[in-house]
């Protein structure tokens, strides 16, 4: 191998290492402005796309460990996406992203927490609610008892202070 591309390989290997999920993506009509708005949308859950050769990228993958046999058609252009931060949410941008612009990005698989799976997987990912809502969700099932409990107080109180004020006027 050239000596170019073994520093190529060696440079997505770092990316692959860092970043906590790596997602395979196919690319097609995909416009200067659209990938503008793509990685702008990518930002918040620090996720980057980078276009790049499928031999360089299978290259340096099977030198991190990263078995991607069970990746679907891998015809066309594709595109990586490193997630450095929140990989749900970068999950949910790019399915958001496909939806609305119609199909231009096609997910094809990726690595998720140190799991590989497949892009129906990868879908069923982007359908859970985020981290804030969970905890929004659970904090409502903790206080819900509490409130229930409050409630049914105060109104057995209020309800003995009301029969003896209409008891006092009649």
């Amino acid at each position: 191998m050239r000596p170019e591309k073994k520093l190529l390989v060696e440079s997505i290997k770092g990316k692959i290492e860092q970043s906590k999920a790596v997602m395979l993506l196919q690319y097609s009509k995909f416009s200067p402005s659209m990938s503008w708005k793509f990685a702008a949308q990518l930002k918040k859950p620090q996720g980057r796309f980078e276009v790049m050769k499928k031999r360089i990228f299978f290259k340096a993958a099977e030198e991190c460990g990263l078995k991607l046999d069970n990746i679907g058609d891998l015809t066309g252009h594709m595109g990586v996406l490193f997630v450095y931060g929140d990989a749900l949410d970068a999950t949910k941008v790019v399915f958001k992203f496909s939806k609305d612009n119609e199909s231009i990005v096609k997910v094809l698989g990726g690595r998720f927490e140190g799991q590989i799976y497949s892009a129906i997987d990868l879908e069923a990912l982007s359908n859970l609610p985020s981290l804030i809502e969970l905890r929004a969700q659970f904090l409502g099932l903790l206080e819900a008892p509490m409130v229930q409990v409050l409630t049914v107080m105060d109104t057995l109180l209020t309800s003995v202070i009301y029969c003896l004020e209409n008891k006092s006027k009649s």
